[in-house]
């Protein structure tokens, strides 16, 4: 299975939590990869930080204005920035992006785009 599929397993079984008020790990699929196991937990745990980036670098928006999917979108890519250092930067922003031009609204991959830019240059390559 490509990272690609894995990742948006990952986004769909936080964001089914996000609504439905259920664990993601309990949501994820049987045959999950580790990999995606690993996404959702890290992203589950590391919450609090990824959504006090988030809220930083989006400017005018808080976070209840930002649709669940699109946040999750870059919970798991600020995760892979934060903590994965075998997946580079630029991968994780790109799947982001693209992720959000499938599923989210037109708008959507630019602001995914510029919040996780953002953060890359101001946090992490400084």
């Amino acid at each position: 299975m490509r990272r690609s599929d894995q990742r948006r397993a990952a986004v769909f079984a936080l964001y089914q939590a996000e609504v439905t008020d259920r664990p993601a790990e309990d949501l994820l699929a049987r045959n999950a990869t580790d990999f995606t196991r690993e996404l959702v937990e890290g992203t589950a745990r590391e919450r609090p930080e990824l959504d006090e980036l988030i809220s930083r670098y989006a400017r005018g928006w808080s976070l209840d204005r930002i649709a669940p999917l699109e946040l999750n979108i870059m919970r798991v890519a600020l995760h892979e920035l934060l903590h994965r250092p075998d997946v580079p930067a630029e991968v994780a922003i790109d799947e982001a992006v693209e992720a959000a031009k499938e599923l989210c609204s037109a708008e959507a991959p630019g602001f995914v785009n510029g919040i996780l830019g953002a953060v890359e240059r101001e946090e992490i390559a400084s």
